[in-house]
């Protein structure tokens, strides 16, 4: 059986890059918590923002904001 995706990354450019204004949200999918952060870190190294969580119906449900993100995502920072 094909292990499904259970974190996912919203991610964008962050509203004040006026630059960016075309560009629209999106969003990936993981299978791993680890593939999510990795990925999360390589968008906020481009100066976007994100935030990150598991999907439905992956318990115990999990919500990181974009104030939180960068403490998840990096392991330096306790993540």
């Amino acid at each position: 059986m094909k292990q499904s995706d259970i974190w996912y990354v919203t991610f964008g450019p962050d509203k004040t890059d006026e630059t960016a204004e075309s560009m629209a949200r999106s969003t990936r999918t993981f299978k791993s918590e680890i593939d999510a952060k990795l990925f999360a870190m390589q968008i906020l190294a481009k100066g976007w923002s994100a935030s990150a969580g598991t999907l439905n119906p992956h318990q115990p449900k999990q919500v990181v904001g974009p104030a939180q993100i960068e403490q998840w995502a990096d392991p330096g920072l306790g993540g």
